[in-house]
């Protein structure tokens, strides 16, 4: 008997990808994923920790589940559910499962699981349990064998891109992030294990592949060779299966930027000219004191060789605004940091404390209002950048990956080699297919155009054409203003 399965979720793409994945799991129980809670026989929401009061926003929306659960088994008593049993097993996964396991199941124990993101290969035998047992099943161990070992073959296509994990986990320890708490240690997936389900995605249809990490590029995995690989050298051969046209990989990590990986970018036709590469802060004594374990000068040369690797290299970043102690001075480092490099998109954060990492106890706190200026401050210049970007496209032609059907009728949206997304007036036999796109308009968050003829080249756009990067080397600029 078909079940109905509704995962909602939050986060970063690594949710993403356990959401699917948990469906994978699931299928062979009979569950089937649908587009809404109501009527479902299992919801699970997949959990992000990494925003302001994540947990609060967790138990609010449990609140509006308890109702459909209760009206679900109502109707069962009422013998309104076509012979099934009425009942909806309600399950909270991912970070905030990991890190608050004992206080969903104190505070909402109408939840029947809770578990993090290492244990949903046993999705299985935690629904068994779950249907036996009175109370709520708590799974939020770190087991010693790797989930990915016991996952199935994806059910079904995963569309024209995908996500596929990597590396898992990290070892930074950041002062304001939770990541290690409740992702773990840093894990590397085996090569081949990797090779074979990229193969399986692009037999799918799949023609991008977004390669995903807590911090991916500290992937180093056993390769078919008996060596060991980095994340280069795993590019590489994901390159020569036939069909895959893009690749892709977040989010990286400044330290593990080695030149193997730099020179891919160089190298590499299929990797994409994006990078999301985040700095967090441009001031150094900041820096230290989010025990980032490198410099503002460290991430300027390597951003410096990048680009002279791949000129057409578009940047994107992460920034926290706000951090306990940081100083009007460290502020304005960090805006000159922005304007130095330029960047094509970023996300901006007002710093937030999270419980149980060493920030949140930091006693130099700053006020709201301090921390709400200084992000509406650097907004502004981030969102600059990314208009000049996109306006700097007006007129030429981009390869653009067809992978949906737009909101109006005839249109087609897609990504171009810089993660811009691109709506064009197209057939859709397109779907699936790179197709040249003259760009005639651009918007803060787009680029719309017109389906064109003829080759694409790249040659003409870079940095700097595009007003992005500045006249010299990043760390040029630096030493002379020094």
């Amino acid at each position: 008997m078909t079940k109905k399965l509704f995962i909602k979720t939050w986060g970063c793409q690594m949710n993403v990808y356990d959401s699917a994945r948990m469906a994978d799991v699931l299928a062979p129980l009979g569950y089937q994923p649908v587009d809404e809670p109501d009527g479902a026989d299992m919801v699970i929401l997949n959990t992000c920790h990494i925003r302001e009061k994540a947990a609060e926003k967790v138990f609010s929306e449990l609140g509006r589940l308890r109702i459909l659960k209760d009206g679900k088994a109502a109707a069962a008593a009422r013998g309104e559910t076509d012979g099934q049993d009425g009942r909806m097993i309600l399950a909270v996964a991912g970070c905030v499962a990991q890190a608050e396991g004992e206080e969903i199941v104190a505070r909402a124990p109408f939840v029947d699981m809770v578990f993090g993101p290492q244990t949903y290969h046993t999705l299985p035998e935690m629904v068994a349990k779950a249907s036996r047992a009175a109370g709520s099943v708590l799974n939020t161990d770190f087991p010693a064998e790797s989930k990915f070992d016991f996952l199935p073959e994806e059910a079904a296509s995963q569309g024209v891109s995908a996500f596929l994990a990597v590396q898992e986990g990290c070892d930074k320890f950041c002062t304001f992030c939770v990541v290690p708490y409740t992702r773990g240690a840093e894990f590397s997936r085996p090569a081949a294990q990797i090779l074979a389900e990229a193969r399986r995605l692009v037999a799918g249809g799949t023609r991008e592949i977004n390669l995903l990490g807590q911090n991916v590029n500290a992937w180093h995995g056993d390769g078919p060779d008996g060596g060991s690989w980095g994340l280069g050298r795993l590019v590489r051969e994901l390159a020569e299966i036939d069909g895959l046209e893009r690749i892709r990989y977040t989010t990286s990590h400044p330290r593990d930027m080695d030149d193997d990986l730099i020179r891919a970018h160089a190298e590499v036709p299929q990797l994409m000219p994006y990078l999301h590469l985040p700095v967090q802060a441009g001031s150094d004594r900041i820096l230290a004191a989010m025990n980032r374990k490198h410099t503002a000068d460290d991430y300027r040369r390597l951003v410096d060789r990048l680009r002279t690797a791949k000129p057409d290299l578009a940047l994107s970043g992460d920034f926290i605004v706000g951090f306990p102690g940081e100083s009007d001075a460290d502020f304005a480092a960090t805006l000159k940091l922005v304007t130095e490099v330029g960047y094509a998109q970023a996300y901006t954060f007002k710093y937030s404390p999270r419980p149980g990492t060493p920030a949140a106890v930091d006693g130099a706190q700053l006020s709201e209002e301090v921390k709400e200026a200084r992000l509406a401050a650097l907004q502004q210049l981030i969102n600059a950048q990314q208009v000049a970007f996109n306006h700097g496209f007006i007129g030429r032609t981009v390869p653009v990956l067809f992978d949906r059907v737009g909101r109006r009728s005839g249109q087609l949206l897609g990504r171009s080699p810089w993660m811009q997304s691109v709506h064009a007036e197209a057939n859709e036999r397109l779907l699936g297919r790179i197709v040249t796109v003259r760009v005639d308009a651009a918007l803060a968050n787009s680029l719309a155009g017109t389906v064109a003829t003829g080759e694409f080249s790249t040659s003409a756009i870079g940095p700097s054409s595009i007003g992005l990067a500045p006249t010299g080397p990043v760390t040029q600029t630096l030493e002379a203003s020094a």
